[in-house]
């Protein structure tokens, strides 16, 4: 027998079964967007490498270690986007959309990188980006956190907090940096290989460590929030000022800082307990230098990912979102001639009825086969056509999902029939 081929290990299938809480998710977030003024843009997932180590930063995780980079046929290096912000940035440039114009966009994906695989972090996991571009003020910021908190009210979730700090501008950062790493390389020696690695190329990151063994050591580092410049310090002040008006809890961390080089003044991450290590739900920040850094004119921007895989998993643990019927008419055919005028009979219904959803038996069968299928479709009408039905200019309808009896309606009046049917038994459902 041959062997049967595998999926790439830390990539998933996401099955039929599981469809309907992912839909949800991403429905709720689509309209919610909408609302709010943000416009769907699509980019690709395919971008010169170039890109991303310029955006995101050298000497971060993602480029140094966790990127899918491959030489292409003409000697071009690309990657597979890992991160979704530097790809909607560069669309931006490449097609002109500055020029005095601001931007509220969202995009949604799979992004790649290739970490260790574990629960709620993969190799191929999906995220809804969400980028506002040419808006310098804190209250973009505000909108953005309430946005997430109003997503998170729609879908019901409760066991996620939201946690702020902001890094400054990149001269503040700099005179911090210099502090910080004054003070690791005196306590070098109780760093671990990690911090260590990160020490010379990208120091902030080590307040990320998740290592107990040095929590006492992060904890009694300088705090970049009191080396702050003095319009960042407003800046910040104004967004938790904001945040509390809005009654939106919040705690400020000291020690978040993000993962990637490009973010700048406030940086957000809305958390949850019920995931175990992989706690962060949603993550964002402003990047107001990252436009220049890839060519373009200084503008500033903000913006946020969610992690799909990680909503869909706190959801679950809240108990399963039904998932609506595939179909709502069943139509069973009986007889060669039935058969036939069934793929006819059925495209006009199609065509009438476009709101409704048909689903005609194929490949035969009889009557239990046909019935036992219609159930497990489930459609609330099943639809029935025998030779014999066709030869009077009639079909039977049958609702599946309430004990009444079968009727019949002319087939010139069938779907005005099975519109009127379909409420009914939706209004005893």
């Amino acid at each position: 027998m041959t062997e049967q081929i595998q999926p790439v290990r830390g990539m998933n299938d996401v099955l039929p079964e599981e469809m309907a809480i992912w839909q949800a998710i991403e429905t709720s977030a689509r309209e919610l967007l909408s609302g709010y003024g943000y416009r769907e843009i699509r980019v690709p997932v395919v971008e010169r490498t170039e890109l991303f180590r310029r955006a995101i930063g050298e000497h971060t995780d993602v480029v140094a270690k966790e990127m899918y980079t491959f030489v292409d046929q003409g000697g071009e290096s690309l990657t597979l986007r890992p991160e979704g912000t530097a790809g909607v940035m560069r669309a931006i440039l490449s097609n002109g959309m500055l020029r005095g114009q601001r931007h509220k966009l969202w995009c949604a994906g799979p992004m790649f990188r290739h970490e260790r695989p574990q629960k709620g972090r993969y190799r191929q996991f999906h995220q809804i980006s969400v980028e506002a571009v040419g808006f310098g003020g804190p209250d973009i910021d505000v909108e953005l956190i309430a946005l997430c908190a109003r997503l998170w009210r729609r879908l019901g979730l409760q066991r996620v907090r939201l946690e702020i700090n902001s890094l400054g501008t990149a001269e503040s950062r700099r005179l911090y940096r210099d502090r910080l790493v004054e003070y690791l390389r005196a306590h070098r020696d109780q760093l671990d290989a990690d911090s260590q690695r990160r020490l010379d190329g990208n120091p902030l990151r080590v307040l990320d460590s998740k290592n107990p063994q040095m929590r006492a050591l992060i904890d009694a580092a300088p705090v970049l929030t009191e080396h702050l410049d003095a319009e960042s310090r407003e800046h910040f002040q104004a967004v938790c000022r904001a945040l509390e008006a809005l009654g939106i809890p919040f705690r400020v961390n000291p020690r978040l800082v993000r993962g990637l080089d490009y973010y700048s003044r406030t940086v957000f991450e809305w958390i949850t307990d019920a995931l175990g290590a992989q706690d962060a739900v949603c993550s964002g920040g402003r990047y107001d230098g990252l436009i220049a850094q890839l060519g373009g004119e200084p503008t500033p921007g903000i913006g946020f990912a969610m992690g799909l895989e990680r909503l869909v998993a706190l959801l679950t643990q809240s108990g399963p979102i039904a998932a609506p019927a595939a179909v709502d008419v069943y139509i069973v055919t009986s007889g060669p001639r039935a058969e036939a005028f069934g793929l006819e009979m059925v495209e006009r219904l199609r065509d009438a009825l476009p709101n409704r959803r048909f689903e005609l038996n194929l490949g035969g069968g009889n009557f239990k086969t046909q019935f036992r299928r219609a159930d497990r479709s489930g459609a609330l009408l099943a639809v029935i056509l025998g030779d014999d039905e066709l030869e009077r200019g009639v079909a039977a309808l049958k609702p599946l999902r309430r004990e009444t009896g079968q009727s019949e309606s002319p087939l010139s009046a069938l779907a005005a029939a099975i519109d009127t049917a379909l409420a009914a038994a939706a209004a005893q459902t």
